[in-house]
């Protein structure tokens, strides 16, 4: 699990099957609960920005609904 930069308690988790790489992003929730969010196939280096924003307004919406 690592930490995704300039974000506040957003995190990606890294799935290798065979030859290819998927990222899972994810977040706590009360430090005792953790949230799997959306997921994609990885094929840069770089985590792609669209990405990284789909999650932050799916856990924006999850802080929302409770």
């Amino acid at each position: 699990m690592k930490h995704i930069e300039n974000t506040e308690g957003l995190y990606e988790i890294r799935v290798q099957q065979a030859s290819n790489i998927y990222r899972i992003f994810c977040f706590f929730d009360q430090g005792n609960w953790v949230v799997i969010m959306n997921g994609f196939q990885k094929k840069t280096q770089k985590t792609p920005k669209k990405e990284i924003e789909i999650a932050l307004k799916i856990k924006e919406e999850y802080n929302n609904e409770k």
